[in-house]
């Protein structure tokens, strides 16, 4: 019988649906009897069979290879998830039972069998899918999650928690009204492609195509995209581009070649994985196609790569220089999937220094929608743990963000790495008694909040949980019985939820004009003040980072206003400890540098306060100044949405 061929855009490293090719499908064959075909791309093997529950693991049936070294078969009579694997006689003398490298579903480890597979699934996310957004000028709240320990069925038993991991539609009905409720935007998971060791949380892939069945089957997960699509909430998709598990029962020495690998020193990562030869065309496809399964198949609105600094640097490391295939890759994937899916959101997990990281592929830039801001996290982080008596000689590690800031796209994430392997969780990092740690960690998410660039945090921050995560427990949901911690995450939830519905807090945020320093050198004081500008406000946000309060503190101003409290971090509800009632401030005559008013506002120990500036007090020059800016800002946006083209470009 006539099989299929591989596209010339598979071996030159330009595809992106050879999901559609290789893998199992349902087919007829010959003589017109149901059955599923099976395409496997295997080079170096001499002979592949394909074996499985159907034969009793037997001999298998024999598959038929082009020149191109793609080994096709039909097998009558098979069912839908039915188990199957390829018996494939390396060019070493090897002969190993593999899993389908382009499998969409996998038995539960232990096992690695492949499973027969339909992706007919019904989506009724239409009206999403035409709105959905970059966020560029949007809010962007992401709440990164494992799907196996967000929450757990009660009397969970086993000590992997296995017999307490909700299925992806359990997940979605519970997990939905709590992303609501704290005004998340978009949920990130963490690796949901197949993966055989829970402990390496899905970074160790060895099934690209499939989604885990840890927790139900494809069509349970394409529920869950559905039913967050149906609420407004997007879902992005954590992928590891860079490296992969190196089980014998999977990709690595598949055809007993090194053909998803290297063949040398560099083939191995210091997880003990694999790297990927990105100068193999078919790898790139295989890679590209793995991605745009998400964005495809599943409707997912993004996707967030893991480790980009181990592609852009040979092994993560500088000295070694830039690894100029990768670069290549990177540049390919994130062009082929903003040609393909232009409102989609690619992120990358980059620790470098690298440039152009987030600029447009058009200008040699790597493609990217947003990059990690991994020297944010680590500064402020530093900040926040060091004793309030040291802390004026690091005052500046909570300014320096804003010297890099407009290098690149930021997003600002606290992220599960930062609560795992001893670390402490975000709350247990701070400096302080245990009520210090509760009102320093109100005023670190302020300052996260208020700080131009987009938001993620992994589950459990908006509680602050103090124990680190666990992948095999579930999150300690018995905190929000404790005053702190229901408190807190009803702040966490009223800071969001200005971040949502005050433009000037992300309207705008790339550029320079939308932000300024009111005071940047109270290093004693350990205070911070700063300028949020956009769509014709003005937010201005005060921070006070030392265990003693200010009376009256001076804040100097451009221009005459009256200020209108937002948000008071100490405030009693939150179970602060500021008891003053004063909402409201006005300037008076007189300041420093050129900046003729002041601006005298109390400030809580440990607190931070964010105003709204009284537009009919602004100063007429202010008041132009910030309506030129909106004006620019919506002529921008009309220009863009003229050019259908370039509408979700950088």
């Amino acid at each position: 019988m006539m099989y299929p061929s591989l596209p010339q855009s598979f071996f030159v490293g330009e595809c992106f649906d050879a999901y559609r090719i290789l893998g199992a499908h349902p087919a007829q064959g010959p003589h017109g009897e149901e059955g599923w075909r099976f395409n496997v791309w295997a080079p170096g093997a001499t002979a592949v069979e394909i074996c499985g529950g159907f034969d009793g693991w037997g001999p298998g049936v024999p598959m038929e290879k082009a020149d191109t070294g793609l080994w096709s078969g039909f097998i009558a009579g098979l069912a839908e998830g039915d188990l199957y694997k390829y018996r494939v006689h390396g060019a070493d003398g090897s002969v190993v039972l593999h899993s389908d490298p382009y499998a969409f579903s996998t038995e539960l480890r232990p096992g690695t069998a492949s499973r027969l597979t339909r992706l007919d699934f019904r989506f009724d996310d239409s009206a999403w899918m035409e709105r959905r957004d970059k966020c560029r000028n949007l809010p962007l709240n992401i709440y990164e999650l494992h799907a196996g320990s967000w929450k757990q069925k009660p009397n969970a038993t086993k000590p992997d928690g296995s017999d307490g991991w909700y299925d992806y539609e359990e997940l979605a009905r519970e997990l939905i009204p709590w992303l609501l409720d704290h005004h998340f935007t978009h949920v990130e998971l963490l690796p949901l492609a197949e993966h055989p060791f829970d402990g390496s949380w899905g970074y160790q892939t060895t099934g690209y195509f499939s989604v885990t069945s840890r927790y139900g089957s494809p069509a349970q997960f394409a529920s869950f995209v559905n039913a967050c699509h149906r609420m407004g909430i997007g879902v992005i998709m954590d992928f590891v581009p860079v490296h992969f598990a190196a089980n014998a029962d999977a990709l690595a020495r598949f055809d007993g070649t090194y053909l998803y690998e290297y063949d040398s020193d560099v083939g191995h990562s210091e997880w003990g994985t694999c790297n990927f030869n990105y100068y193999r065309g078919e790898i790139r496809s295989f890679l590209n196609s793995a991605a745009a399964l998400w964005m495809d198949v599943y409707h997912c609105d993004g996707i967030r790569m893991d480790a980009i600094s181990r592609a852009i640097y040979w092994q993560g490391d500088p000295n070694r220089g830039v690894n100029e295939g990768a670069l290549n890759f990177l540049r390919g994937l994130n062009h082929g999937l903003n040609e393909r899916w232009p409102t989609g959101i690619y992120t990358a997990e980059d620790s470098t220094n690298f440039l152009k990281v987030t600029a447009p592929t058009r200008y040699d830039g790597i493609g990217f929608d947003y990059k990690w801001d991994m020297g944010w996290m680590h500064d402020t982080l530093d900040y926040f743990a060091t004793p309030f008596g040291e802390r004026p000689d690091a005052y500046h590690k909570l300014t320096f963000s804003m010297q890099y800031f407009y290098n690149e796209l930021y997003l600002l994430a606290l992220s599960h790495d930062e609560v795992v392997h001893g670390k402490k969780t975000i709350i247990d990092k701070l400096w302080g008694t245990y009520e210090e740690k509760c009102a320093q960690l109100r005023t670190l998410y302020f300052y996260m909040y208020t700080h131009p660039g987009k938001k993620l945090n992994f589950m459990g921050n908006e509680m602050a949980h103090f124990r680190e995560w666990d992948e095999k427990r579930p999150l300690d949901w018995d905190l929000l019985k404790y005053p702190f911690h229901d408190s807190f995450q009803k702040f966490f939830a009223a800071v969001s939820r200005l971040y949502a519905t005050e433009p000037a807090l992300y309207d705008g945020e790339y550029n320079p004009d939308c932000f300024e320093w009111v005071a940047c050198e109270s290093r004693a004081e350990g205070v911070y003040a700063w300028l949020r500008k956009g769509a014709g406000q003005n937010l201005l946000c005060v921070m006070n980072t030392q265990n003693t309060a200010h009376k009256k503190f001076p804040l100097y101003l451009k221009f005459p206003c009256g200020a209108e409290e937002l948000l008071n971090t100490e405030a009693s509800v939150w179970g602060g400890a500021d008891k003053s009632r004063t909402k409201t401030f006005h300037t008076t005559d007189g300041g420093v540098y050129g900046r003729d008013y002041t601006l005298a506002i109390d400030l809580p120990a440990m607190g931070s306060r964010l105003f709204r500036l009284s537009p009919e007090a602004l100063h007429p020059e202010a008041a132009q100044a910030s309506a030129a800016l909106a004006l620019n800002q919506k002529r921008k946006a009309a220009r863009a949405a003229k050019t259908p083209a370039n509408k979700s470009k950088k």
